[in-house]
Order: C-alpha cells, then structure tokens, then sequence
C-alpha cells in the first residue's frame, strides 16, 4: 500500500506572524470565507447530523458516482515533486486572526489526490459550500498555468491548534486520500492512520477504498474545547454518515459515531480501521542492512477481551501475505501501539519513530460479534503502510438494513487501562547458542517483575504457561532482570517439519493470570 505520508507530514509546523503580517492574514482569511458565501449564497442549507444520516441513506438507493478528476485535467498529471510546489498560504487559514482555537488549512488537488471533495463551513445550523480558490495557494513558476485548471474542490484539510505549546497552532489532524485520516497527540509526530471503513481487504476481487466525498465542519466557539466534523463516505458498495467530535490533547481523542448504508450485502468489512508501517525491529533485524535499531510506526496489536485477558501480539514482516484474527465477541478495546518510545531504540534522529502515536479504539454500545483481524503484508521500505487492523462483523453488512457503529480514538502513548504490572515490552529472537540450526528462540520482556510478591525468595513463583500449534517448545526458563526490574522469559521452538507455528506465553501468579498474554506467529 502506497503511503500519503511525506506530503501529509510536510505541513506538520505551522508558522507564527505578528504586526502587519497578522492584519494581512486576517483580511485575507476574511476573503476566503466571504468569497466562499457569497459563490454559495444560494446553495446554503440547514445542516444537523440526522439531515446527514438521511442523505447517505439516499444516496446508497443511488448509483455510485466516482466524482474522479476528468482524465485529460492536468492537474493528475502532477507527480510527487510538483505537487509539493503547490503550498497553502498559512496567512489563508480559515479562523485565522478570529480568536478562534482551530484552523484549517486545505489541501490542492492533483497527484495522488484526484477525487475532490466538498467542504462545507457550519453557523448556527446552517451550512455553506467552502468554493475552491486558487488564491489561498502560492505555485511554484515552473508548473505555468496550472492554476487555471479546475479543480473541482479541495483534496482534503489538514486542522490547526496549539497542541505543544499553548501559543502556536500546530497541525494534528488531517483527512486527506479515500477515508483516511490521522492525528497526533502532544509532542508527536505523524505515524500510523486510520480509515473510515476498510473493504474487502483480503477478500477475492481486490479491495474497495471508500471515501469521504464531503466534508461539513462547525465552526466553534471561541472557548471550544473540541472541534466537531461531519462526512459522508460513499463507494459502489456503501455509503456512510460520519460524526466526528475532536479533542486534541495527549491524547488527542476523537469520538466517532458511524452510520453506514450498504448498495449490497458486505461479507467483509473493517469498522475502525488502522493502517501502519513494520519494517523491522529485534525480532527480524537480521534481514535488512540499516544502520538504525528498528523502523516502525507500530510494534504490535494490543486487544482487551471482555474476559479481562490481554493479549499482545507483536507485528512482523512476513515473507508472504499473513492474516490473523483475534477474539469471536465485541473487545473492550483494541489498537496499534509503538510502545517502543525512546530514541535510543531506533536512532533516527530524522523520522523519530520514538514519537509516534498509538491509537487505541475504545467500542460503545453493542458491536455484535465479530473479531479484530491483523493484516501483515511483505514488505522491503519503510514508506509502504503494509499493516492492517480492524473489527470485522461475524455476518458482515447486509443490504436490507443501516449499521450502526460508535467508537472512541485516542491518538497518544497507549491505553492506560492495559496491565501496569505486566505490560510485555520488548520481544526478540534468534537462533540459540546450543542446538540445532532451525531452532528458534524467543526472548519476551515483561514489565515490572519486581512487582510479584515472593519472585525474590522464589524463582519458581511465576508460572510460564506456553503452546504452540507446531512443533515443539523444547525449553523455558524466566528470570528477573535486576537491571530493570523486568522479568524475563526464554522460550525455545524447534519447528521439525513445520513451516508455520502460533505460539502463546501466559504468565501466572498465585494461581491467575498475570500480565499481559504473548501471542506470535513464526514463520520459516
């Protein structure tokens, strides 16, 4: 899967200006939203969230209409460099110089971006068409008169606030491409994604990228805390309402109410999508030649059952398409962490994958059944998003009826309900020193092993539960790391004939689980 990353990220810092530079911004931004009222004057319309879940309602019993930048437009001509030269004008920004604690700031379409959307701006219920002007962009003199070209709409926005350090508006939020979007939390920076709704990802016939066509956006007060936007996302196979309440922060949460609409029946859809990268970390350093420790936007899927287990599953970088699926009930919880958050486990003083969010997805209400599937696909760069997670319904969605979803976003450091004492943080593995050459070793870190009350007087007090669905686990020993306090386990797998192996480490303590359960997929 291709990545939008490098021209998402390179708006990620805003600019600060005073005196008469911040008189010309606010006129200027003024402009924009006047000449954005008075091209749709005559188009405004009354807006709230259940005229949306109406018009997606009706839009599904419609032919899909694709809304793609016609073939012969210049502007898909753009590649990667020359869509770069096209830069929004910070002094443009909408809200700029009103007070107010957001702004946005809008994407040019072209290159990647060849599906405009339509954005509107909310007031009082009312909510009026945001016309595309080429005025808000400056174009570099070596693309000509593309400028002139129509445009159609914007790509997509990107939203400014002062997240870091309370004065300058940063960006920490932006929906750009199909129904992706992403966002960080304080002091971090862009990594993984998130999608509105995934399609089809591993099913026959290739998968379908919905998206989000248009966009409607509240304007908020000027004590607001949280910004609220609204989208509609349309495909050949659904369409869908979209409600999104935005809290930036650490984390930044963002509470999302989803109302879909199938054209067909769905035998396989991902509600609360999450799209990252895994190139490599101790656990297959030895297959690439790189100076750093690590490159990764996540480590591992982490799923809360509602029969209080945990379980961690580190991410990998198979040599073929691998899928797996977790739990068969609604999780309390599920997510893609980097819980790797110190430089010195990377060494990348440029991409900082130290500072990169997870994002945890919290349900609300009754999912139903179903279970949280993990996509890992092979890949050799760290600019291919080539992980997937996502809750998929048992039954999928059936056309003769709406499907309705809710679920909380927290883009930051983790969820603070997993395990304290427990919490796996670091796997790797190798061969072991004796024994025979297809043998593997698996070496799992499991936070705060001081913690346990008679560990010290009695090694044994921890009980290591292990299996594996292949070939066999011919050792197993733990012990308490003094230097860190961790504690630490050694499982040894001899594959024989296998070419595939699920294992699974549990740990008990006085009879109950303790931590966090360790699953893994070895392959040859």
């Amino acid at each position: 899967m291709s990545r939008w990353s490098a021209w998402i990220r390179s708006g990620q810092h805003s600019r600060r200006i005073s005196g008469v530079a911040a008189i010309f911004s606010l006129l200027v931004s003024q402009t924009v939203a006047a000449q954005s009222t008075a091209d749709a004057s005559e188009t405004s319309r009354f807006f709230d969230s259940d005229w949306l879940d109406s018009y997606a309602r009706e839009l599904a019993r419609q032919p899909f209409q694709s809304g793609e930048l016609a073939a012969d437009n210049p502007l898909r001509q753009l590649n990667y460099d020359d869509y770069r030269r096209i830069l929004f004008r910070p002094d443009a920004a909408i809200w700029r110089g009103t007070n107010s604690p957001f702004q946005l700031q809008l994407f040019h379409p072209g290159f990647l971006a060849t599906s405009p959307v339509s954005l509107h701006l909310v007031n009082a219920g009312q909510a009026q068409p945001l016309a595309f002007t080429p005025t808000v962009f400056n174009y570099h003199e070596d693309l000509g008169d593309i400028d002139t070209y129509a445009a159609g709409g914007y790509a997509g926005f990107r939203v400014h606030h002062p997240i870091n350090s309370g004065e300058r508006f940063e960006e920490f939020l932006v929906f750009l491409g199909a129904s992706y979007f992403r966002g960080v939390g304080k002091n971090q920076f862009y990594g993984l994604s998130a999608r509105g709704l995934a399609v089809n990802t591993v099913g026959p016939g290739g998968e379908e990228f919905p998206r989000f066509s248009e966009f409607w956006i509240e304007t908020p007060s000027l004590d607001a805390a949280d910004l609220q936007i609204h989208a509609l996302l349309d495909s050949p196979s659904v369409t869908g309402a979209y409600h999104f309440r935005v809290r930036p922060g650490l984390p930044t949460v963002v509470d999302v109410e989803a109302s879909l609409f199938p054209r067909r029946d769905l035998a396989r859809v991902g509600i609360a999508a999450l799209t990252s990268m895994f190139l490599f970390d101790a656990t297959n350093r030895g297959s690439f030649d790189d100076f750093r420790r690590a490159v990764h936007d996540s480590d591992g899927l982490l799923v809360q059952q509602a029969n209080g287990e945990t379980l961690w599953r580190p991410l990998a970088n198979p040599t073929e398409l691998q899928v797996s699926s977790f739990g068969k009930l609604r999780p309390l919880g599920f997510g893609l962490l980097q819980r790797h958050q110190a430089f010195e486990q990377f060494q990348d003083a440029e991409a900082r994958y130290d500072k990169r969010p997870s994002l945890w997805i919290e349900p609300q209400g009754d999912w139903g059944e179903g279970e949280v599937v993990l996509v890992e696909i092979p890949s050799g760069k760290e600019t291919n998003d080539n992980i997937v997670a996502y809750w998929q319904p048992s039954l999928g969605l059936s056309a003769d009826k709406d499907h309705h979803f809710a679920y909380r976003m927290s883009w930051g450091a983790g969820p603070s309900s997993a395990p304290q004492p427990g919490r796996i943080l670091e796997t790797a593995a190798g061969t072991p020193a004796f024994g025979a050459e297809d043998e593997r070793v698996f070496v799992i870190d499991f936070s705060d092993g001081d913690s346990i009350p008679s560990v010290h007087s009695d090694p044994d007090a921890a009980q290591v539960n292990t299996f594996s669905s292949a070939g066999e686990i011919t050792d197993v020993s733990a012990t308490l790391v003094e230097a860190t306090g961790n504690y630490r386990v050694y499982v040894k797998l001899d594959p024989g004939a296998a070419d595939l192996a699920e294992l699974r480490v549990a740990m008990e303590v006085d009879g109950r689980q303790w931590g966090e359960t360790w699953l893994y997929r070895w392959t040859r």
